[in-house]
């Protein structure tokens, strides 16, 4: 079996064991895609966003995967909601990404948004923290670490764009998840790099890294 496929074992079984666990049903479709299973990467990304519907990069991956089964008008769609969603969290990268594909694809592009108050805006001021992790849920409630994590550079970005209840379920729930269902080696250079992967992609880094 070659490492293509290994990856794609282990993330389909961490799915079916978690199916509420995103961050496994988002990597898997990540290797279907690589492996040419865009059928399966598109069920694979849709229910990465049914758990999560602020995934950004995950409306990126499903746009791709759409195009790769000549489905244009539904990758447009998805393109088009994805860039709106990236936009409002301030996503950057997989935003650019998505306009960069809706105007190869000659559609428009959305307009930037005013500002304006939502279901989320109770009034209150916040805690004036804005978490970065694609997904988070916290909103306006996001409280930034007390300091960095770790003590490198991944700590800082981690303390300067990730609140707490972010990092808190990446630590005690997701990364254990990880170790066990891919049954790391964190003694090992290639168990620490995989754990290290997985911990950028929750935390929305990947993609940017990769640029």
């Amino acid at each position: 079996m070659n490492n293509l496929a290994e990856q794609i074992a282990r993330f389909r079984n961490m799915a079916q064991e978690d199916p509420e666990n995103d961050l496994a049903h988002y990597r898997l479709g990540q290797f279907l895609l690589e492996d040419g299973q865009f059928e399966d990467a598109v069920k694979c990304f849709r229910r990465t966003l049914e758990i999560t519907p602020e995934f950004s990069t995950a409306f990126k991956f499903l746009g791709e995967s759409l195009l790769k089964l000549d489905k244009k008008s539904e990758a447009v769609e998805v393109f088009t909601k994805g860039w709106t969603i990236a936009d409002d969290r301030g996503d950057r990268v997989p935003r650019d990404a998505m306009a960069k594909h809706l105007d190869q694809l000659g559609a428009p592009i959305p307009k930037k948004q005013v500002a304006t108050t939502t279901t989320e805006d109770d009034g209150s001021p916040g805690t004036g923290f804005r978490c970065e992790r694609p997904g988070c849920m916290e909103g306006k409630r996001a409280k930034q670490l007390d300091k960095p994590p770790l003590p490198d550079a991944i700590g800082l970005r981690i303390h300067a764009e990730i609140c707490g209840a972010c990092w808190t379920l990446w630590l005690k729930d997701l990364s254990v998840k990880v170790v066990n269902e891919l049954r790391l080696d964190l003694s090992s250079e290639g168990g620490q790099h995989e754990y290290d992967k997985n911990m950028r992609e929750f935390m929305g880094f990947e993609q940017e890294a990769a640029k």
